[in-house]
């Protein structure tokens, strides 16, 4: 107390050293863990309980997480993946001229050509498109000529609307007869019954398919052995066989002229170019004065398609006429199939964003995808796409969340109805968060305990 009678602040007392609590944190701190340690380990053991005694009480099994209650329900659930594409024009073809001369007209990039129109000219001679599976592979002239290749003309013309005369049936004999110099300055000729041009027959033959009979007189009687060496020898015709009829030979005189071509009756290798249908011109490599019996252009089919190069460890889920979903640069998207998978592998040129996923040297197969819906992409002629690939699908199955499972202790799962009973249950496909069950007592509107 100061002299004067009044209070006077004390100076602060200095802690000692069992009140500064330097040691005193380290002992709570060690209680506090104990404590700590001691609760979780409480608890895991009354969570092994709670398993083991299958609780009765959401709250119990599922103390750490946010519950909320879902319905179980009946669905379709598929699984998908989605592989990087590429949409263009498919089955790239090169061609090349059938005979010889110097081309002197090309069609330009991206032109279509159909059947009948010229694909390129020749010493200003069109070469028209056929539709077919087999070329001209010598010359149409000698009336009874008999072969697919003849068949390929006579569909054609058809097609193109003109009168080609009947076909002889197949089993017909039919001899081949040079065309005299009249029919082919008139176009026309007589066809011999039934509409063959030729001399045919329909009698017996022995067992290596020959007539038996001598020659053909119109009483059904195949060839003599005795036939002088110069006369034909006559031919049966065959499923897939055309007959060049007088009629036909009639009707490629009046093609030839409104084609443009000379009109004479014969087609000779290289006049036409047989192909397998429209054709889009994807490139041009001849020129003007070239050639042309080299290479001229490159076509592709005028069909839109997707090309997608996968890992070949990924074809397995895949076949031919799967149903697939092609999503498009504008957020649209159309269904396609699966045309075709290739049996050879190649090697990847690039990194990431081609199909296959892998770096540059990575094996891969080209996979073909036709679109039903060409509407879709018909201002498109190439974009990246990206293909939706369903290799599994589970129709009307039942369903719950993913969440909805719980890991039993001895192996399998449960899902918890709201009482908090445990029922064992059966799983199958996992797609999209859902999960396919099975089991007793779970039906179609059940209600069961789910993380939310």
């Amino acid at each position: 107390m100061a002299s004067d009678g009044t209070d006077a602040p004390r100076p602060p007392r200095r802690r000692r050293a069992e009140d500064s609590g330097k040691s005193r944190p380290r002992r709570g701190r060690r209680v506090v863990i104990g404590v700590v340690a001691l609760t979780v380990v409480t608890a895991g053991a009354m969570g092994v309980a709670a398993w083991q005694n299958h609780a009765e009480s959401p709250e119990t099994a599922r103390s750490d997480t946010q519950s909320s209650i879902a319905t179980v329900t009946r669905a379709d659930l598929s699984n998908t993946q989605t592989l990087k594409g590429t949409l263009g024009y498919s089955r790239t073809t090169t061609l090349k001229g059938g005979k010889a001369g110097l081309i002197t007209w090309l069609p330009s990039t991206g032109t279509t050509v159909k059947r009948g129109k010229p694909l390129y000219r020749v010493d200003n001679v069109p070469v028209p498109v056929f539709y077919g599976d087999t070329p001209l592979y010598r010359t149409l002239s000698a009336r009874g000529t008999t072969g697919p290749d003849v068949k390929t003309v006579a569909d054609n013309l058809r097609e193109l609307g003109y009168d080609t005369g009947s076909q002889p049936p197949v089993g017909t004999w039919v001899t081949p007869q040079p065309v005299t110099a009249d029919e082919r300055d008139a176009g026309q000729g007589a066809d011999a019954p039934p509409g063959g041009t030729g001399t045919t027959t329909d009698g017996p033959t022995d067992r290596a398919g020959a007539p038996t009979g001598g020659p053909d007189t119109g009483t059904g009687q195949g060839p003599s052995a005795d036939d002088a060496p110069s006369t034909p020898a006559p031919v049966q015709v065959k499923s897939g066989d055309g007959v060049l009829t007088s009629s036909l030979i009639a009707a490629i005189k009046r093609w030839q002229t409104s084609a443009g071509m000379p009109s004479t009756g014969v087609l000779r290798v290289g006049d036409v170019s047989v192909l397998s249908g429209a054709v889009r011109i994807s490139g041009v490599q001849a020129q003007l004065a070239d050639p042309a019996d080299g290479t001229l252009m490159a076509v592709t089919s005028t069909k839109k398609s997707v090309t997608v190069a996968v890992d070949p460890t990924q074809v397995g889920s895949m076949k031919r006429g799967d149903r697939v979903t092609v999503d498009l640069p504008d957020s649209s998207t159309a269904e396609g199939t699966i045309d075709a998978i290739s049996a050879n592998v190649q090697l990847s040129e690039g990194g990431a964003g081609d199909g296959s996923g892998g770096g540059p040297g990575e094996p891969q197969l080209n996979v073909s995808i036709s679109l039903r819906d060409t509407a879709a992409v018909r201002a498109l002629n190439s974009a990246p796409v990206d293909v939706r690939f369903t290799s599994e699908t589970r129709k009307g199955v039942l369903t719950v969340p993913v969440g909805a499972l719980l890991a039993l202790s001895e192996g399998g799962y449960s899902v918890q109805l709201p009482d908090g009973e445990l029922v064992a249950v059966k799983t199958g496909m996992f797609s999209k968060g859902m999960v396919e069950v099975s089991g007793e007592g779970i039906g179609e509107g059940t209600k069961v305990v789910t993380t939310s």
